[in-house]
């Protein structure tokens, strides 16, 4: 079994990739995802996931002339940063494929899929 990153890429708000949801909606996206959730943990492939705070909450600690610097603000400087994740085990690629087509109707954005590393 392998490990896979399910990492969600919302739509943010001054991206120039923003969606604008009613409260309706997002409300029936947060619903959606618990509804994948529970069926992640029933089909016994969950691992972990979680939902992250804005990319401007970030903080990035780097090692820099024998110095640890740290500085406020996303690493990546670009429009899209992942908002959240899923990390599933499931036997291969087309697994994890299934699950991530699950996953972009629930939460209504893009989903990367990566494998983990084999240690």
């Amino acid at each position: 079994m392998t490990q896979y990153l399910l990492a969600v890429y919302p739509y943010q708000a001054g991206s120039g990739t923003e969606v604008d949801l009613t409260e309706d909606q997002l409300q029936q996206a947060y619903k959606d995802v618990d509804a994948l959730n529970s069926e992640l943990q029933q089909a016994k492939v969950w691992v972990f996931a979680g939902g992250l705070e804005p990319a401007t909450t970030a903080t990035v600690v780097r090692s820099s002339g024998g110095q640890v610097v740290t500085t406020d603000g996303p690493f990546a400087e670009t429009k899209e940063q992942i908002g959240g994740f899923w990390i599933i085990e499931v036997p291969d690629l087309d697994v994890a494929l299934d699950w991530a087509k699950k996953a972009t109707v629930a939460c209504g954005a893009p989903v990367e899929v990566r494998p983990f590393q084999a240690i």
